[in-house]
């Protein structure tokens, strides 16, 4: 049995690349709910591990046509690690699915000596027409219209050799404190929170005990908004949750005042300041 056999009938599925140089995947199916991930060998010792959502009703697979290269498409370098992002992602599919573009990037620094810890870029689809974006908005007024609206990417990539569940607790607390931000505010009721409080639970499952290596990006999706549907926010090769709030959220907070990357925030405000829709 080929491989691509192999991933049809397990219904595997999707890969975010850059439009120039290689393809890095997304093992999650989005055609049916499993409990758990699932890691099954195959061959020399290759391991997949296989996460289904009901996200779309059309299949996404790894064996969907490879996308056209720009091979004159430009890239940027954070100056702050050296670190390239390129200037626009696709998630792969058999069926056509938004160009992200790259809204801005920033360094994430720890501690009074701010040791840069990874980079991080932005990407959205900023060519949706659901987007309505006006000139007397303000800039975080402008970057919640891009994530409520079209589909995004928070793409990490580490400048030191560090672990998934460094990344994990992070996220974790992220997201308790716009909980509790929330609370008080009155923008969150106790129903939504306790609705929440379930895919964050299982966002805590989603990631091993394992190294996340140097200059090794990580890419979380956010999938455009379908009526009827909750928000998916899915972690590449790993897993994914599905809610509205914490999908949302969770993109959120990283322009949340200066955010975890002060950097990230200002050029993303930049790239916007004169962007209307």
């Amino acid at each position: 049995m080929s491989f691509l056999q192999f991933a049809r009938r397990l219904g595997l599925s999707a890969c975010i690349h850059p439009t120039h140089g290689p393809r890095r995947g997304f093992h999650s199916s989005f055609t049916r709910p499993v409990s758990s991930i699932k890691h099954l060998a195959w061959g020399a010792g290759l391991l997949l591990s296989a996460a289904t959502i009901p996200l779309f009703s059309r299949t996404v697979r790894l064996d969907a046509e490879p996308l056209s290269v720009e091979s004159n498409a430009e890239s940027t370098i954070d100056a702050a690690t050296g670190i390239e992002f390129p200037s626009a992602i696709r998630v792969a599919a058999k069926f056509n699915v938004p160009l992200l573009s790259l809204v801005g990037v920033g360094v994430r620094t720890v501690s009074f000596l701010s040791i840069k810890v990874y980079s991080v870029g932005f990407y959205a689809d900023l060519n949706n027409p659901k987007l309505k974006i006006t000139s007397e908005m303000t800039p975080d007024e402008k970057i919640a219209e891009v994530v409520r609206n079209s589909a995004c990417v928070i793409r990490i990539v580490p400048t030191r050799n560090t672990s998934f569940t460094h990344l994990r607790d992070a996220f974790i607390r992220a997201l308790n404190d716009r909980m509790n931000l929330g609370r008080k505010s009155g923008a969150l009721s106790e129903d939504e929170a306790l609705e929440a409080g379930s895919p964050i639970r299982k966002l805590k499952t989603l990631f091993p005990n394992s190294p996340l290596t140097k200059h090794t990006p990580f890419d979380i999706f956010l999938s455009e908004p379908v009526p009827g549907k909750p928000r998916a926010l899915i972690f590449r090769d790993l897993g994914a949750i599905e809610n509205d709030w914490v999908a949302n959220e969770f993109v959120l907070h990283y322009f949340e005042g200066a955010g975890p990357s002060p950097p990230l925030k200002k050029s993303v405000v930049q790239r916007l300041e004169n962007f209307e829709k």
